[in-house]
C-alpha cells in the first residue's frame, strides 16, 4: 500500500489515492451499486435458513448498499423483509403490517420480533402432543353411541 502512495505530496493526495484504491472509480462504484441492488431486489429467505441467518444476510446487503450511498426507509426495509419470507410467515407479516407502524420500526426490532415468533413456532412443534385426551374422549363417545350399546340399553 505504501508503494502506491509514497509519491503523493499532500495529505489530500494521499486520501484521494487511498479512496481510489479502496473504493474504485465512479464507474466501479456504479457497478458495485447495481450488483448490490440486484441482490437486494432478489433476496428471499432460503429453505432451512433460520431467521438469524437471514437477518445477517439481509443486513449485509443493506450495509453494502448504504456504503455505496443507497439508503432505504424503515418502511421499505420492513416490507422487503416481509415479502422475502416464505408463505408460512404470511399470517405473522399480515398481523405486523396491521398492528405496527412500519415507518418507525427499526430493522433490528423487526428481526427481533420475527425471531421470537420463530422460537415460539419451534417450541410448539417440539411440545408433546395433547391430542391423547381428545382421542380418549372420542373413543368413549363413540362407544356410547354404538348400535351394540343402544340395543343393550333397550
Amino acid at each position: 500500500m505504501f508503494s502506491k502512495i509514497k509519491s503523493c505530496t499532500t495529505a489530500k493526495d494521499i486520501w484521494d489515492k487511498l479512496t481510489q484504491i479502496c473504493e474504485g472509480s465512479d464507474e466501479t462504484k456504479e457497478n458495485k451499486l447495481t450488483v448490490a441492488q440486484q441482490k437486494y431486489e432478489s433476496v428471499k429467505m432460503k429453505d432451512g435458513e433460520t431467521m438469524t441467518e437471514f437477518d445477517e444476510r439481509f443486513s449485509t446487503i443493506v450495509i453494502e448498499l448504504s456504503s455505496l450511498g443507497k439508503e432505504y426507509s424503515n418502511r421499505e426495509l420492513a416490507l422487503k423483509v416481509m415479502r422475502a419470507l416464505p408463505k408460512e410467515w404470511d399470517v405473522k407479516t399480515m398481523a405486523m403490517r396491521e398492528s405496527k407502524d412500519l415507518n418507525q420500526m427499526e430493522l433490528h426490532d423487526l428481526f427481533a420480533n420475527l425471531k421470537a415468533y420463530e422460537f415460539e413456532l419451534e417450541t410448539r412443534s417440539e411440545a408433546p402432543s395433547t391430542s391423547q385426551p381428545t382421542k380418549a374422549l372420542a373413543a368413549t363417545t363413540a362407544e356410547q353411541c354404538s348400535p351394540s350399546t343402544s340395543k343393550s340399553a333397550e
